[in-house]
Formats: C-alpha cells, structure tokens, sequence
C-alpha cells in the first residue's frame, strides 16, 4: 500500500505560503523542463491573482521518496476563516510558516489555534531569513510562547522547526547557511507528519469541501477516515439533522499533481473527490450503504456582518450588466450558499432585497466582485454589524486590531482609533516600526483603512480578526462630511467641475455619465449638497480677456469596490456593474430625501 502523508499550510496573510507550494511543486519535478509555468500557481482564479492573496483553499499532491503527499494552500484572512477551519479537517498535521521579520501575527494565532484545537501536529517553517534585520531566533521563542498560550500539549509544543526562504528556494536547520533546496522540509514532513490514523469498521468520509462542474454537477470532496469507496458503489449519506438519504458514486477521483485522477477504488486515509451524490451538504458524512455511522459534523464560525443586496433600479440599470434580475441575484446568492459556509442568506418583507451575512467587509466584498465579472448588476447598502441580544442586553462583536507603523505617525492612529472606541491592549517597538494592538468593535473598523493609510502616508499595515461577542459599546462617530450630490441627469461638463471644486472633492471626472441623486463628490462641509454638473458656459459675443483660459481639474478619487462599501452613509447604495462603481442616495429625488429625513 502506498505511504501517504497529509499536510496543510497555514500562515498568516503574505507570509509566503503559496510560494512554498510552488518551490515543492518545482522540486518535486511535476513539470516538464521546458513548461512555462509562472508565479503563485494555486493562485489560479483572476481575483486572487490581482488582489495578491489565496480565497479558497486547494489541493494538490506530490510523490517524494515514494511517499504520496497531499498538500492543503490555505487562505491568510481572518475573514476566509471558515475556509481554514474545514479543510484542516482533512490534514494530519500542519506546517506553520511564520515571517522571520514579523514574527507571528494575528491570522497566526487565528489558524494554529483551530490546528490545537484539532489536535494536529504543528511543524514551524520560518520564512524570509533573507530579509535584513529579520530575528529568526526571537521569532522561534515567539511562536513557543504563542503555543503555549494556546494551551498547546506537550507532544504539540515539541515542534521540529527548519529556516529558510521560499522565494529564493532553499530550507535548512541553520539560517546562517543557505542549503541547496527545500529537501530539509519535505524530510521533515515525512518524519513528523503521522500517516493517516486508519480505525476498523465501515466506511465513513465527512464532506469538507465542494467542486462544480458544469458537466457533472456537484463534486463532494474529504477525506475518507475509514474503510473503502469503490466507483458506482452504493452509499448512505448522513445529514447534518440525523436524517439518512441513499445515495450511488458514480465516479472517483483522487488528488494528483495540480488536477485529479479517475480511479476504481479509494482506500481509506487518502483525499478524494465523489462525482455523482445528490442533494449533498458540507459537514455531512459518506457512510456505508446498510448500517451508517455519523461522524461529527463540522462547526463553521458564525457572520459578524451583513448587507443588503437589491436589484440595480438607478437610471442606469442594464446598461453593461446580463443578469439585472431578483430572480437572477436570488440564483446566483443561493448557489454561493452551497460552497460559502461561512455565509447565509436572509430574504426580507420586499422581493428584490436580499440580505447576506458574511465574516467582513473582504469576504463580502470578493462575493459582489465575482458577481460583477460574471454580468451581473446589483446595489449594496451600507455594511452592518450583527447585534445580538443577550440576556437582554445588546451584544456586538469585538475584533484584536493589530496595526504596524512608523514610530513617527503612531500617535494619530491611536487617536484615530481611540475615538472608534478601541482600547490599546500593548505596545510594541519594532526596528523604527510600533507594533500597537487593540481591543475594537467591528464596528470601529469599517472605515477605518482609509483614514488610517491616509494619516500615515499609506504605511500603515493593518490587521484584525473576530474575538467575541461583547456588551454595545455606545455611539461611534461616523464620516464627518457630506456628500455632493448631482441635480440633474446628463454628462460632466469641465466647465462646471471647475467652478465647484472650491466646494469638495469629486469622484468623478469630466464628460462622465451622471443621473439625478448620483453621488458625485464629497462635500467640504457636513451636510449634503445638491449640484449641477452639467451646465455648460453661456456662450456670447463679447469676451473678457483671459476669460478662456485652459480649466485645470484635480483628478477624481476613484474608490475600490471595499472602499465605496467602507465609506457610504446608511442613506446611500453601492451601485456595481461589469464596467462600473458609482456611490446613489437610496431616494434619487431631492424633495421625497427630504420629506423621508422629516419622518425620522
């Protein structure tokens, strides 16, 4: 029987795990010579490549010393969190990679805590020994020191460790002297890493993660704990609510290399995936067909946010977009149900809204990005906590803010936090760099990027992750200026901007389409102001001189699709399509705004 080892990586965001993966993938020959292959190979999907950062997590296997080895990419954020947690289900033991400047950070403490939990096998890479003033040592005793915070056991805190930089492709147990290869690694892999713990009795295989195609539908994919699978074998499926559904394998399929291979059986230890299962859920079990046995099912970290999702209604709508739809955005939320766990999905009193509960403002927003490449046109509000009532009294999720900054500018952003209610938990010097943590509502940190980057001219680097749940903190104030609003529909006359540019700043540029109630601009001032950009010049015969000179416009700030989620009011939408992001009010008509703001 061949020998077989399950590994996952976890690792903070950018600490290099997708980079390691394609060092093993190279070293253990699974292309041709002369295959050109690129950077970041996991990274496959067009998202993550732009962004920089893993999503989903992947499979992919490898044969080293005829041992097969089944590798885990994992994504770094805190807000794909409900990725980690499941797929660490499938592995036996864990590489933990961890900066040798930064140390570990708060996503690492996030993913070994849910690999304790687990109880899986840590092994420690530190990374990135290349960089100048890296503390490859201090940063060993931090992550000694973090384990033993977590409650690691004795046999966990005995972890192995190697040093080494992914990128320049080498590993070893002394950082001090470069090896030739990542060779040190995998012989740790293979010495440390236990073979899957195989126990007698029927079939059994907990379904951790989903494919699709659009030939065979829906994939299962896991890892089979005990006993067989063979093609075209009939199988019991146990749900999450006790329920037991029959169902048939039509196909099987196991990891190998970057894709999977057709096989006749499964042998059990091993990762597959089952073509063919019908009405199938995350967290249910494959068992055997005449006396199934449940395993336990998995628990996925519940939302901390949510956001209305409604059809496009602004003058625009269909102009770019294929699927403008209630029907067609009900679809598309219902199928992203199936895969996103850490998601789910509340109809509301009207039939085209929709509200989505997700982990963040990113996991969220990666959701309405890939929507908007697919052809698809919807509006957003305002991204909202979830309050919960406990014991009668209102409860909000806290989240660990770490920032790292210039010693220089620390003093703002600790202001700027300290008025969103976060308080300061320590304090760190890093080099000419502070380390400062807090204690924040999630509230506190929609926004909270922006202003931070634009304070510390852009060096600020910011991370959070969820903590619990805590008692309502009070008030937080919210963007202090108003906003500009367009009087009438047509196109930007420069014209115009120019002579409105003493008022604020624009988010958009000249000869751009604009309709009635499109938020153009942000007022100087507090309160909302409606303009007209698209008067032109009065044309007559006498002219001053000097009157025509050339208008010089500031360029227009162009928001990213978080951004614009981060910075509108609760009386204002997001409005996406394929081509573009433009801020509306939810009333497009100044005099029902008005008589809506008597109301309240």
């Amino acid at each position: 029987m061949q020998k077989l080892r399950n590994i996952a990586i976890i690792a903070h965001v950018d600490h290099g795990k997708t980079t390691l993966v394609d060092k093993i993938l190279h070293h253990c020959s699974l292309f041709r010579d002369n295959q050109e292959i690129g950077e970041l190979i996991l990274d496959n999907n067009d998202l993550e490549r732009e962004r920089g950062i893993t999503i989903l997590s992947k499979n992919v296997s490898v044969q080293y010393k005829q041992t097969k080895i089944n590798i885990i990419d994992t994504p770094g954020h805190a807000d794909f969190g409900g990725e980690v947690e499941r797929v660490l289900n499938m592995a036996d033991g864990v590489l933990l990679l961890v900066d040798a400047f930064e140390g570990p950070m708060p996503q690492t403490r996030f993913v070994l805590q849910k690999a304790i939990d687990l109880k899986l096998k840590p092994l420690v890479v530190i990374n990135k020994v290349d960089k100048e003033n890296c503390t490859p040592e201090e940063v060993h005793e931090a992550v000694f020191d973090l384990m033993f915070e977590l409650g690691a056991e004795e046999w966990q805190l005995d972890f192995p460790t190697v040093y080494g930089s992914a990128k320049n492709n080498w590993m070893g147990q002394d950082w001090k002297k470069p090896t030739e290869s990542i060779e040190p690694l995998l012989d740790m892999v293979l010495e440390h890493v236990p073979a899957p713990k195989i126990s007698e009795g029927s079939t059994q295989m907990l379904i951790t993660s989903l494919d699709f195609s659009s030939f065979t539908g829906r994939i299962a994919i896991g890892r089979l704990q005990r006993g067989s699978l063979i093609s075209n074998m009939q199988v019991s499926l146990c749900k999450r609510d006790g329920q037991i559904k029959k169902s048939k394998i039509k196909e099987l399929h196991v990891f190998d290399g970057l894709g999977r291979k057709k096989v006749d059986e499964v042998v059990a230890g091993d990762l597959c995936a089952i073509v063919g299962l019908e009405n199938f859920e995350i967290g249910d079990t494959v068992a055997d067909f005449l006396n199934p046995e449940a395993l336990p099912t998995i628990s996925i970290d519940e939302p901390t946010m949510s956001m209305l999702f409604t059809i496009n209604d602004s003058p625009f709508f269909g102009k770019d977009g294929k699927y403008v739809t209630s029907r067609h955005i009900k679809d598309r939320l219902e199928k992203e149900l199936e895969k996103n766990l850490a998601m789910s999905l509340e109809l509301t009193d009207s039939a085209d809204k929709f509200i989505v509960f997700g982990r963040g403002v990113l996991h969220l927003s990666v959701l309405i990005e890939t929507m908007r490449r697919e052809g698809y046109e919807i509006q957003i509000g305002q991204p909202q906590v979830i309050i919960k009532d406990i014991n009668g009294v209102k409860h909000e999720p806290i989240e660990e803010l770490t920032i790292d900054l210039p010693e220089s500018v620390s003093g703002k952003a600790i202001e700027m936090v300290t008025l969103r209610k976060g308080e300061m938990s320590s304090m760190t010097p890093k080099g000419s760099r502070m380390v400062c943590e807090f204690i924040i509502p999630s509230r506190g940190i929609i926004g909270l990027r922006n202003q931070l980057l634009t304070a510390t001219a852009g060096e600020a680097i910011m991370n959070h992750r969820f903590k619990e749940f805590q008692p309502f903190k009070g008030n937080i104030p919210s963007r202090i200026n108003g906003s500009m609003i367009s009087m009438e529909k047509g196109t930007a006359i420069p014209y115009s901007l120019d002579k409105l540019q003493d008022r604020g700043k624009f988010f958009i540029g000249p000869n751009e389409e604009v309709y009635t109630g499109q938020v153009i601009g942000e007022n100087s001032r507090g309160d909302d102001m409606v303009v007209n950009v698209t008067k032109t010049k009065k044309l007559s015969n006498v002219r001053a001189a000097g009157s025509d000179d050339k208008v010089k416009l500031a360029p227009p700030i162009k928001f990213s699709l978080e951004e614009a989620l981060e910075y509108i009011q609760s009386d204002e939408y997001v409005e996406v399509t394929p081509k573009f992001i433009r801020l509306r009010k939810v009333f497009l008509d100044e005099n029902e705004r008005k008589r809506v703001s008597l109301k309240s």
